[in-house]
């Protein structure tokens, strides 16, 4: 089982914090057994907090990098440029 991020933890201890204080605060409960019932389902809320944080995503692995490369590589050809900027007509070489 991997280990829970700082931010996981982060989320789900203010999520059982603040949960807690709130339902505490709206109930008005005084008695043990809704106090129990409260902390229990701010734990179970902090908990599912925590577990839907999402996870950083991982690098790409090694053997990912391999399938990349294997791709075929594009021709390229060059193109010369055939308009010219100056207003003298361009004098081509007579070839063979």
């Amino acid at each position: 089982m991997p280990r829970p991020t700082a931010a996981q933890l982060a989320y789900g201890s203010c999520t059982v914090i603040f949960s807690t204080l709130a339902m505490l605060l709206l109930s008005q409960t005084s008695s043990g057994l809704g106090i129990t019932v409260i902390t229990l389902s701010a734990l179970a809320l902090g908990l599912l907090v925590a577990v839907t944080v999402p996870l950083p995503r991982r690098a790409p692995s090694a053997t990912a990098a391999p399938a990349v490369q294997a791709r075929v590589p594009v021709r390229r050809e060059t193109v010369a440029a055939s308009v010219s900027m100056s207003p003298e007509p361009v004098h081509e070489p007579a070839g063979p």
